[in-house]
């Protein structure tokens, strides 16, 4: 998916002044930034700041009303989610699209079952085979994979559905707060394997309210407040404290300060 002219490598994905509104309410405006292979790139804001716009014209749920997304280079309208995802761009919802009671394999090949023989019955043994190999290769470790998925911690459930889009050939992942509910242990699983999926050359969208959880992983990050773009920078153009700064706004960020230093010894 990946095209190179010269030295230059073509974004996976580009946005050049992305706009959307729903009637008379604009929730996405002038909105540029790019995707690369190998990288991850953070979408930081709080509620209503934009991200959820931007993911669902990222992944085909809508089309945008102004500006430019491109693929590869090519100016493209994706028409629908599944036009997205065999484009190579699957999204990681943060309600993860699990069935709670089925098992952890049966969720894995869900869509894209194994079959075999003339009558193409499911091959349980291919499946259970290719859920275990994938999770294992990912470094993810389920020892039974016959029990239901919503017995799993949510990092667990997180982490297969990663490894779940990295095996049927994501060139580009987005995950929606993959760690909004998640406790530190857990948050801290999951980022491991936004940088797995980066280090195999993976262009990743984290989508995030943290600062904390985006600066770690994050090569790019792109701040969006009330649908309008704050900011985006490259990590060597900023650090965690100015990242957290600019998120919070001036005001709120002081009294934050404030409060940190009256309750530390």
């Amino acid at each position: 998916m990946t095209e190179t002219t010269g030295a230059a490598t073509v974004p996976l994905i580009e946005t050049a002044g992305i706009g959307k509104s729903y009637g008379g309410v604009v929730a996405l405006r002038d909105v540029s930034t790019v995707v690369r292979a190998g990288e991850v790139t953070c979408v930081l804001g709080d509620n209503g700041a934009g991200k959820s716009t931007l993911i669902k014209i990222l992944a085909g749920v809508h089309q945008h009303d102004s500006g430019e997304l491109r693929l590869d280079g090519e100016a493209v309208r994706l028409s629908s989610p599944r036009e997205a995802l065999d484009r190579g761009i699957a999204t990681v919802y943060q309600d993860l699209a699990v069935v709670p009671l089925m098992s952890v394999w049966r969720n894995f090949v869900l869509g894209s079952e194994p079959t075999r023989g003339p009558l193409r019955l499911l091959d349980r043994k291919q499946a259970h085979d290719i859920t275990r190999k994938a999770l294992v290769d990912m470094g993810i470790e389920i020892s039974d994979l016959e029990q239901p998925v919503g017995t799993l911690s949510g990092g667990q459930r997180q982490c297969v559905a990663i490894a779940r889009a990295v095996h049927y050939g994501a060139k580009v992942l987005i995950l929606d707060e993959p760690t909004a509910a998640l406790g530190v242990k857990q948050a801290g699983v999951v980022l491991r394997y936004v940088v797995q999926a980066r280090d195999r050359g993976l262009g990743v969208v984290l989508i995030t309210h943290n600062p904390h959880h985006a600066y770690p992983v994050g090569d790019r990050f792109l701040l969006l407040k009330r649908g309008a773009q704050l900011g985006s920078y490259e990590k060597s153009e900023i650090d965690l404290p100015e990242l957290t700064r600019q998120m919070a706004g001036g005001a709120e960020l002081e009294a934050l300060q404030h409060e940190l230093e009256r309750v530390q010894p």
